[in-house]
């Protein structure tokens, strides 16, 4: 009945004002500030110290490299580093599991080599390896953990069983005292609101993976944390591609947006930027935000994704500021339109335009006054398009988008995929934060 009560709420136009009160409330500067000066001051008068915790999953390929940062982490913060096992994901976060797993594998094998890692894995590792696993971390010190968490790792995705039997007889934990470790470990991360392994805690804030280790080097530096001067950030990708590139060949970069992506939003204006630094064909192919496509968000993770996106956002001087949620008919309306703009060569310009209406402008993109202004503002002809206004024909469109999107084990936005010029040896990639890996794949292509 709740569950079903969830839905309902999550996808029906008139819950539009929680919805937007709750994403306007969570991407909120002025309540980041708040949260942060009140952590620190609940800390001060409980009398705690400075302490970070960090999830590690054995059989989380992103968790082999966020192990590899925590020596350096502690030697550059004065904080006290608490590391906690954890098992399976949250089931109510996870979606589409088959799609999620192999892009992860793929994902982390493609970029670490960018942080200098080596990660040994081709495939996931075997039920009673990852116990081994668990079994050898349950049973070591807190001081031990750290090193001990490498080698384990290494010899874990490399399918190493001697060497994990090797050091089991050393560091062996009772399955059933496992079992309750890994269940407690889930408990603090659940209670931390969030969901997966490889993230660090601080304070009421959360940091998935290497990806945001940047924004919590940010926060511990402001405290005066860093036992360095030179306050030289401890995780820097090894990047090779340029920051402009011109070429006499172009490659085709599609990008699948959505128009309730807080993501979306902040990818928008990097894409835009991406036109004018790379030799590319730009393919706009928008697909249904997540809820309108009958999957559930819980409230933590929406919590989390709407606020790290609008941490993201500030990042890239793109800062979310009245959001107002275009779930169902503004959604429906606005993309009716798609296909015919997209025709006439404005489909990006469009999107773009809708994002901004909907993070920045707090504007409700269905009205059909607000519709007619943005088609005129993009040079189109409104009596012309107008006449696409709530037809049918962009679902299939999208439709068709989404098939191609999961064909590269992509399910979320915003998603991306680099071709030649003729279609072919398709490059998907995930997320915003992932940017920088079409910029390498595109110079590995073009160079």
């Amino acid at each position: 009945m709740i569950q079903a009560l969830r839905n309902f709420l999550t996808r029906r136009t008139f819950a539009y004002k929680i919805r937007n009160k709750a994403m306007n409330m969570f991407s909120s500067f002025e309540n980041f500030q708040r949260i942060r000066k009140q952590a620190e001051e609940n800390r001060v008068a409980e009398g705690r110290k400075h302490e970070v915790l960090y999830f590690h999953k054995v059989d989380d390929p992103y968790s082999h490299l966020t192990v590899h940062y925590i020596d350096k982490f502690k030697e550059a913060y004065d904080v006290e580093f608490k590391p906690i096992l954890v098992g399976e994901e949250n089931p109510a976060a996870l979606h589409e599991p088959s799609l999620y797993t192999d892009y992860c594998l793929e994902d982390t094998k493609r970029i670490a080599p960018f942080y200098d890692v080596d990660f040994p894995g081709n495939g996931y590792p075997e039920k009673d390896l990852v116990n081994k696993a668990n079994s050898i971390l349950s049973a070591v010190s807190l001081e031990e953990f750290n090193s001990m968490a490498k080698t384990v790792s290494h010899a874990l995705w490399g399918n190493d069983l001697a060497k994990l039997e090797e050091l089991e007889a050393k560091h062996k934990t009772p399955e059933q005292e496992v079992i309750e470790n890994l269940k407690k470990g889930n408990e603090i991360r659940n209670d931390s609101d969030y969901y997966f392994g490889s993230a660090f805690y601080y304070e009421k804030e959360l940091y998935w993976g290497v990806d945001r280790l940047n924004h919590l080097e940010d926060r511990l530096t402001e405290l005066g944390l860093n036992k360095s001067s030179d306050n030289e950030p401890i995780c820097l990708l090894q990047t090779k591609a340029p920051e402009t590139m011109r070429a006499e060949k172009k490659v085709n970069l599609t990008y699948y947006p959505s128009l309730n992506s807080p993501y979306t939003f902040v990818s928008a204006k990097r894409v835009k930027e991406f036109q004018d630094e790379y030799p590319i064909n730009l393919i706009t192919r928008p697909v249904l935000p997540m809820l309108m496509r009958m999957m559930v968000i819980p409230a933590f993770k929406g919590k989390y994704i709407i606020s790290d996106a609008a941490r993201e956002g500030r990042k890239y001087g793109y800062e979310m500021k009245e959001i107002y949620s275009p779930i169902g008919k503004p959604a429906r309306k606005a993309y009716s339109l798609f296909p015919l703009i997209d025709s006439m060569g404005k489909g990006f310009e469009y999107i773009n335009e809708l994002l901004k209406a909907s993070f920045q402008d707090g504007i409700n993109i269905g009205n059909d006054e607000y519709l007619e202004e943005t088609v005129t503002s993009i040079g189109l002809d409104w009596s012309v398009i107008k006449k696409d206004l709530n037809t049918s024909k962009w679902k299939k469109v999208l439709n068709e988008n989404v098939k191609d999107m999961y064909q590269g084990n992509c399910w979320g936005v915003p998603s991306f995929k680099i071709t030649d010029v003729d279609g072919s040896n398709p490059f998907y990639i995930w997320g915003q934060d992932r940017m920088w890996l079409l910029k390498e794949e595109i110079n590995r292509r073009l160079s």
